[in-house]
């Protein structure tokens, strides 16, 4: 999930002395380094005041305290809609916080000049955490997973029995999609829950849905940076991205539907057959079954399109805290990384928040169908093909996405620009 709102200076400076008034840093004593001394860190993300991440912060924050026990360390909760922009200022000035929580992919990409590397400091961490990927350029590591993130295809299984499918068996083919869209459609619900007033929604069509499209060469081509764009396979996502629309499968209003949350409102509220969703955070397993019961929340994999395609779980590394460069004692500042992704926090955080923690040593398969379903196919997963584009990418593939499904632009030139732009890029 990237959140890439813009405010305007003025709103961006005010939010930044109400948002941060708190965090400035005091630089720790020699001593803060060892088991002991005085000092103080401070944390910028957007999960620590989250009522289910509680346990998680209190578990990392113990774990940190028991190597550092004279060491202060203090959480900001920047608010989520504009935190890369506040990000973004304190970055400029160098006096922002000493550890950030990042999104994979693009978002820490776009930034690793103010992040220290941290294999180092890491490196007994690589075996035991999953999703360093996200959290990588160069072949350096700027940040630490904390959770894995990706995309799969939900989908509710009463109401594929209402409409006279057989929710034991999920559609393998695009045809047999198109067949079951119909059905759900004449039972009177959507077929798909989406929401795309953010221009979110097509990174989750491309990701939950781009295996089954393209072949597996191509599929590993465009996540090594060899994407072609004029191939009739990546042409197709687009295409069916628009025809899934003008069939009217979606929800009505897709383009004015915001993802997060009023998109997975419609799928738990029974009035969509699927949605392709998140893994961890929101609009995941475990926030569908406080609304329909958890048997009946299936996962399916991407329906194939193009013969040889290999359907597989699109994840990445979700999110992960990385240390700033202006940080006084970086190994210090590592530690709390470190506590951040330790066993007993991860265990915390996925017990309360649901969410699928980076930590593989953590059994998930326990807690209903659909997460046991998403944690076995973790194995043969690959990385979610829009995490591999830039920012700005994913900024004009959004803004294109709306076009496409409002009718105003062409798929061929909508490719043409989204080539320009990772080209750019």
């Amino acid at each position: 999930m990237k959140q890439r709102t813009l405010w305007s200076a003025v709103l961006v400076a005010g939010l930044t002395v109400a948002g941060c008034g708190s965090a400035t840093r005091t630089a720790p004593s020699p001593a803060a380094s060892g088991t002991s001394g005085t000092g103080k860190l401070v944390v910028w993300d957007w999960k620590s005041g989250d009522a289910t991440a509680a346990s998680y912060i209190e578990k990392a924050k113990a774990d940190f305290a028991k190597k550092h026990p004279g060491v202060t360390v203090e959480f900001v909760a920047q608010p989520f809609d504009n935190y890369y922009t506040l990000l973004g200022t304190a970055i400029q000035s160098s006096t922002g916080p000493d550890v950030m929580l990042f999104n994979g992919g693009g978002q820490l990409r776009d930034r690793v000049d103010a992040l220290l590397p941290l294999d180092e400091y890491v490196a007994e961490d690589r075996q035991r955490l999953a999703g360093w990927d996200a959290f990588s350029k160069d072949g350096k590591v700027y940040a630490a997973p904390v959770t894995l993130q990706g995309h799969p295809i939900y989908y509710n299984k009463d109401i594929y029995q209402k409409a006279g499918l057989d929710p034991a068996k999920p559609p393998a083919t695009w045809d047999e999609l198109m067949t079951a869209c119909a059905a759900v459609k004449k039972a009177g619900k959507s077929c798909f829950a989406l929401g795309n007033k953010e221009g979110f929604g097509i990174q989750f069509f491309l990701s939950g849905l781009g295996s089954g499209v393209l072949t597996p060469q191509e599929y590993d081509d465009w996540i090594a940076g060899k994407r072609d764009w004029t191939s009739p396979h990546v042409k197709q996502i687009f295409t069916l991205w628009k025809d899934v629309n003008d069939k009217g499968f979606n929800n009505a209003g897709a383009n004015s539907t915001a993802m997060f949350n009023d998109s997975w409102a419609i799928f738990q509220s029974g009035k969509a057959a699927n949605v392709i969703g998140l893994m961890s955070d929101i609009g995941h397993w475990k926030d569908f079954g406080e609304f329909l019961p958890p048997d009946q929340i299936g996962v399916m994999p991407a329906p194939v399109v193009t013969d040889g395609a290999a359907p597989s779980l699109a994840y990445d590394g979700g999110i992960g805290y990385g240390v700033a460069k202006w940080t006084k004692d970086p190994k210090l500042a590592a530690d709390l990384v470190r506590s951040l992704t330790s066993t007993d926090a991860l265990t915390a955080f996925y017990a309360k928040a649901g969410a699928i923690a980076s930590d593989t040593t953590i059994d998930a398969s326990q807690s209903g169908p659909a997460a046991g379903a998403i944690v076995a196919a973790i194995k043969s997963g690959k990385p979610a093909l829009h995490v591999a584009l830039s920012s700005k990418t994913l900024d004009l593939m959004g803004r294109l996405s709306q076009k496409l499904l409002s009718g105003s632009v062409t798929v061929d030139k909508a490719m043409d620009q989204m080539a320009a732009a990772d080209k750019a890029s």
